[in-house]
C-alpha cells in the first residue's frame, strides 16, 4: 500500500509542475505513426497496429496503456493520411489521446521525404478518490479529507486540443526521423488546478543491413526529450526469411538513467498479421517493487495498392514483414 501511495502522489506532483512525457513503448520501431505525423502512409497499403502495454507489474498504480492507430497513403495527392488513438491510466490520472495526421511526400535521392503535421483533442482524467496524501484522513471510502485545496476529492475531467508536426526520410536501408508533440503546450483546467502538456521532441533513426540470403539485420535509436528529461532507447532486431524476428533493447545512456534491458520476438500470423511481444526487465530502483513490463503488438498491413496516382520510389518496408 505504502508504494500505491507513493505513487499516487508522485503522478499528481510530475502532473502539477506540467512536465509530463507521453506513453512509453519497447516496440517503438513498429508503429512510428504513434509519435510521428509524418510517417503516415509510409507502409505502402492500409497499415493498421494495436498495441498494449502494462508496465512495472505488480506495482499497484503502475501505467497501462493501449495504442491503436491507422493510416494509409493517398497517392494522389502525393501523401498519406492517419489517426492514432491512445489511452493510458497511471495511478490517479487517466490520459487519453485521438488525433489525425496528413503528410506530403516528395521523392528524394534513393528515398522519400514526408513532412506530417497532426492534430486532436487530448482528455485528462484525475480521480481524487485514489490520491492519498501524508496529512490527509481517510476513515472509509467515501468519507475522507485530503487536506490539499488543490487535490480533487472525486474524478474530474478537462480536454484540450493539440497539435504535432514532423518530418521523415525513408529509403530501403535508413529510417530516419524529427517530430514534436504538443506544439501549443495547451492546458487542461479543472477545478482547482491546471494541467499543462508539455511539448516533447522525438528523433528515431533506423538500419537495415542484409547479413545473409535469410537474415537482415535492423539496428535503431529513438531518443524523446522534453528539453528537461531525455531518455534513449537503442534496439537491434534480426529477422529471418521475413516470417520471424528476434531482438533487444536497452533503454537509458548513463548511471542515472538507467531503465531496462528488453528482449523481444515476432513472426507472422498470415500473410497479412503479425505478432509481436516484448519483455522489459527494469533495472532502476523499482526492479525490488515490480515484475518487469509486459507490451503485445499486433500488426496488420493490406498489401495492396489503394487508389491512384503517383506509386511512391520504394516498396520495401522492414514493419510489413
Amino acid at each position: 500500500m505504502k508504494y500505491t501511495a507513493t505513487l499516487l502522489i508522485l503522478t499528481f506532483a510530475l502532473c502539477a509542475l506540467q512536465a509530463q512525457q507521453p506513453a512509453q513503448y519497447s516496440l517503438y520501431m513498429l508503429n512510428p505513426l504513434g509519435w510521428n505525423p509524418a510517417y503516415a502512409g509510409l507502409d505502402n497499403s492500409l497499415s493498421i497496429t494495436g498495441v498494449f502495454r502494462k508496465q512495472w507489474v505488480g506495482l499497484e498504480g503502475s501505467p497501462t496503456t493501449q495504442n491503436l492507430s491507422a493510416h494509409l497513403p493517398l497517392y494522389i495527392t502525393n501523401g498519406g493520411f492517419g489517426i492514432n488513438v491512445e489511452n493510458e491510466t497511471l495511478g490517479a490520472r487517466r490520459w487519453t489521446a485521438a488525433s489525425i495526421a496528413w503528410n506530403y511526400q516528395k521523392p528524394l535521392g534513393t528515398g522519400l521525404l514526408s513532412l506530417g503535421m497532426g492534430g486532436g483533442a487530448v482528455q485528462q482524467q484525475l480521480d481524487g478518490s485514489r490520491i492519498r496524501t501524508p496529512d490527509g484522513v481517510y476513515i472509509e471510502p467515501g468519507n475522507f479529507n485530503h487536506n490539499d485545496i488543490r487535490l480533487p476529492l472525486g474524478a474530474e475531467s478537462a480536454s484540450v486540443l493539440t497539435f504535432n508536426a514532423g518530418v521523415y526520410y525513408q529509403n530501403d536501408w535508413l529510417d530516419v526521423g524529427f517530430s514534436a508533440r504538443n506544439l501549443n503546450e495547451g492546458n487542461a483546467t479543472f477545478s482547482t488546478v491546471s494541467l499543462q502538456l508539455r511539448r516533447n521532441y522525438n528523433f528515431n533513426l533506423g538500419l537495415h543491413f542484409n547479413a545473409g540470403t535469410a537474415l537482415t539485420l535492423h539496428p535503431s535509436l529513438l531518443i524523446r526529450s522534453d528539453l528537461l528529461e531525455t531518455q534513449m532507447d537503442f534496439s537491434v532486431i534480426a529477422r529471418y526469411n521475413d516470417n520471424m524476428f528476434a531482438g533487444a533493447s536497452f533503454r537509458g545512456y548513463s548511471s542515472t538513467s538507467v531503465d531496462a534491458a528488453v528482449i523481444m520476438a515476432g513472426f507472422k500470423l498470415s500473410e497479412n498479421m503479425t505478432f509481436a511481444y516484448a519483455y522489459d526487465l527494469t533495472l532502476s530502483e523499482l526492479r525490488t517493487v515490480s515484475n518487469g513490463s509486459h507490451e503485445i503488438a499486433l500488426l496488420y498491413n493490406l498489401n495492396k495498392i489503394i487508389g491512384k496516382g503517383a506509386l511512391p520510389p520504394i516498396i520495401y518496408n522492414p514493419r510489413s514483414l
